[in-house]
């Protein structure tokens, strides 16, 4: 990789990172409880997967065991998760978000979308980053899963 091309990539990582915590510290209005980073990767991966197994959620989030344990007891003691036995064996339980994580969820989509509104009004630019996003994440997930250290 030449220098224009880690300059690019930086760029994007950079502008990234700086429109996410734009939009992170926009949801401080929608509540006052505390969030690390990993129990928003904890609870989107739950929310986008009801009733996954602990053992994917953490690997998906990329999260040491001890880590991803303690994100998980705060959102059960938040009451936005909750776990139920695995119908094929008991010795395993799902993972589900709550009716208060869907509420919270919706809220969220409004804040979010209320943000964005009138920032970028072409709806083929919109569906473009979305696209653009969606592969960026799914690639670094699919790199991250294939480390040598994993």
């Amino acid at each position: 990789m030449d220098e224009d091309e880690k300059a690019r990539l930086f760029e994007l990582a950079d502008l990234i990172a700086a429109v996410g915590r734009q939009i992170h510290a926009s949801k401080e209005a929608l509540n006052r409880e505390s969030w690390t980073a990993g129990d928003i990767a904890v609870m989107r991966y739950i929310d986008r997967n009801p009733g996954t197994s602990a053992r994917a959620a953490a690997e998906a989030t990329q999260q040491i065991s001890s880590n991803f344990s303690r994100a998980l007891r705060g959102l059960e003691n938040k009451g936005l998760v909750h776990r139920e036995p695995d119908p094929e064996d008991a010795r395993r339980v799902r993972l589900y978000p709550t009716d208060r994580a869907q509420e919270n969820l919706r809220r969220l989509r409004d804040l979010w979308s209320d943000l964005l509104d009138g920032v970028v009004t072409d709806r083929a630019e919109v569906d473009a980053t979305i696209a653009t996003l969606r592969h960026i994440e799914t690639k670094l997930a699919e790199k991250a899963l294939s480390r040598p250290d994993r």
